[in-house]
């Protein structure tokens, strides 16, 4: 049987209504030519679902999943995606499930698109970078103007369709320096489910986006684009919002880094090519049927074929892929092999490896120092979340634990005005919380 690969689908390319400074899939429009627009023509979408069904087929788990994505999917059209799921149920073997997963950036879903994305049940992944101060620095439309209040009114309609909602919210140079704002404001708009992706992008000399580091590789005097964020930023920033988390929303807010990191102390393996060994099984498909190694290295040189004349099952097992998630694991640099927290991230993401090293001729990551910061900060609060999990205690009883530790560790440092903000990070005074 062939491994199953992970197919993030982009129906019309990198075609988006919104023009987000730091997205980093837009030069891909130059790669169109002249066409305004593109499009997943029929026989690409339907061999699509096709050969995505029949890699699972052999599979004992239930679920088939599909991921539509950038540019923006919603641009396909409403009809398009009714076909999609007609298509899907019509192919769908007995005994297993179809399940789609849809990001979109928000800014034209109305109720019909919510009622259909919630009849379908689809998980939709909703773009939202915090409150509008924040969210509009790079996140604007075509003609320039602030898109946070219709991404909200897109939000808002999901909602009240009863769609299962998450937020994607990427950590810029920005919005990483407020995490408590981020995080409270997400949680005000009723979010239950969030992802913080931190935008890492160099400049070329001629101020573009640069290619990944595998073919383009380093120097030490390459500059980072100005909405990058700061590696230790980043590390303060999950520092914050954990403490937030742990002290008060386990159970009720879920944060997909967090629930990595359990497992990941808990000894599971990673759900997340992010923190796996080895990647190379999240394949990128164009609308024009083009297969490439991965979403961030849709590039000629990572091009695995065409589906139209071949299959996912082929493409996951094809020798130079293979070589490809294999990198992963063997292009550690010496401090990564050597590194306590090794086993929490494998060195992150080849695209972040931006660092030249001394000891080696290999790259380390660019966000190492705010890694590693977070996983020292997080490692015992981490440590007891695991260990009451296994005993089955509630989850009340865990943060009540996890809130005695934070109160503690701030009397030891200095004395807690009544008045003074809790240090549970709870947004309430002291004498209101943990000091009742």
């Amino acid at each position: 049987m062939n491994q199953i690969a992970h197919i993030m689908a982009k129906p019309v390319g990198a075609v988006c209504n919104l023009d987000c400074d730091y997205c980093y899939y837009v030069d891909r429009m130059d790669a169109y030519g002249s066409a305004r627009s593109v499009r997943m023509p029929d026989d690409v979408l339907e061999r699509h679902i096709r050969s995505n069904i029949a890699q699972h087929s052999e599979s004992p788990a239930p679920e088939i999943w599909f991921s539509w994505q950038c540019g923006e999917p919603s641009l396909y059209g409403l009809p398009a995606f009714r076909r999609i799921v007609a298509l899907q149920q019509e192919l769908c073997p007995p005994g297993k499930t179809i399940c789609n997963a849809f990001q979109t950036n928000g800014y034209t879903v109305d109720a019909d698109w919510a009622g259909f994305l919630a009849e379908y049940d689809f998980l939709v992944g909703i773009s939202i970078d915090g409150p509008p101060h924040l969210h509009d620095r790079y996140r604007r439309d075509r003609g320039g103007h602030p898109t946070y209040e219709r991404v909200v009114t897109g939000l808002r309609h999901l909602q009240a369709a009863g769609a299962r909602v998450n937020a994607l919210t990427v950590l810029n140079n920005e919005n990483a320096r407020d995490p408590a704002g981020v995080y409270r404001h997400l949680k005000s708009l009723g979010i239950e489910y969030i992802q913080f992706i931190p935008v890492v992008e160099r400049q070329t000399d001629d101020g573009a986006i640069a290619r990944v580091p595998q073919l383009d590789k380093p120097r030490p005097s390459d500059r980072m684009t100005s909405w990058s964020v700061d590696p230790l930023d980043y590390g303060r920033f999950l520092c914050v919002v954990f403490d937030e988390w742990s002290s008060n929303d386990i159970g009720s807010v879920f944060v997909q880094g967090f629930d990595e990191h359990l497992g990941a102390w808990a000894g599971r393996p990673a759900g997340l090519c992010l923190f796996s060994e080895n990647c190379g099984r999240g394949l990128a498909l164009d609308h024009n049927g083009d297969v490439y190694s991965c979403d961030h290295y849709v590039y000629p040189q990572y091009k695995l074929g065409n589906i139209l004349d071949s299959d996912f099952g082929t493409f996951v097992g094809d020798p130079d892929q293979i070589v490809f998630g294999q990198y992963k694991s063997k292009s550690l640099s010496a401090g990564c092999r050597d590194c306590d927290y090794r086993f929490a991230c494998h060195g992150g993401c080849p695209k972040h490896r931006l660092v030249m090293n001394s000891d080696d001729d290999l790259t380390a990551n660019y966000l190492c120092p705010g890694y590693k910061k977070f996983f020292h900060h997080a490692d015992a609060v981490l440590q007891v979340i695991v260990q009451a999990l296994r005993m089955h205690r509630p989850v009340e009883e865990i943060m009540t634990q996890l809130r005695r530790r934070v109160v503690e560790n701030a009397r030891r440092k200095g004395k807690i005005g009544r008045n003074d903000p809790c240090p549970c990070r709870s947004g309430r005074k002291f004498k209101q919380c943990c000091g009742r």
